[in-house]
């Protein structure tokens, strides 16, 4: 996996982009986003990177994880989240402590937004599969959004898994794939992606470079 980066989901609102069109953008605010630790080939058997946002009320941090992040120089944070980086990587550029740069995204690329679901509770499978339900017409009597019959017949004589039917829905983690990056703000440490992506307004998101192409190399990750 690439190195990405760790943030708020602002919201959403519109730019005109270089054709003059309108288009919808959701803001991520990547402020205060830090190394927490560095794990190498020798002592840990893999490279990654692991990265911490959000600040977090030091009375809500057990000793354990307080110890961690002062190892590391650095206040308590909320949220953590782990890169892989290539075994071949130069780690000699990070160490714990340092801020991540916006900057390792650009105007164009393409990326993934990782983040968690709405959450919607139970929900009938109207809403949560789509199903387009009965008419509604004389002779049916109030089935217009129920499931109907699903089960099987004499073999194998059991409904099957995997059916769409009633239940939780949403609060699951979402990946949103390959949007472009309409704009990065540095002095703001702000990202603005084309379209929506998962979450509710302040949600913490995860963006990395999309899986579908190789990540571009020749970028700043962290602040000098």
């Amino acid at each position: 996996m690439a190195l990405g980066i760790l943030g708020r989901k602002v919201g959403m609102t519109q730019i005109f982009d270089d054709n003059g069109a309108l288009v919808p953008v959701t803001v991520i605010d990547t402020t205060d986003c830090m190394i927490s630790q560095v794990k190498t080939q020798d002592k840990d058997g893999y490279q990654a990177l692991q990265v911490a946002v959000g600040n977090r009320k030091p009375q809500n941090v057990n000793k354990a994880t307080a110890g961690h992040f002062k190892k590391a120089g650095m206040a308590a944070k909320s949220q953590r989240q782990e890169f892989r980086l290539e075994s071949t990587a130069d780690m000699s550029a990070f160490k714990a402590g340092q801020a991540l740069n916006v900057g390792m995204f650009q105007k164009g690329d393409k990326v993934d937004v990782v983040g968690t679901s709405k959450g919607r509770g139970t929900q009938g499978v109207v809403k949560r599969w789509g199903f387009h339900g009965a008419d509604a017409t004389h002779g049916v009597s109030d089935y217009f959004r129920h499931g109907g019959s699903n089960g099987a017949n004499t073999f194998p004589g059991k409904v099957i898994k995997n059916k769409g039917m009633p239940g939780r829905m949403g609060d699951v983690r979402t990946t949103t794939l390959n949007l472009k990056v309409l704009e990065v703000k540095e002095s703001d440490n702000l990202i603005l992606v084309k379209g929506a992506i998962p979450g509710h307004i302040n949600s913490w998101v995860m963006v990395r470079p999309t899986n579908r192409k190789v990540a571009p190399t020749d970028r700043t990750f962290v602040k000098a």
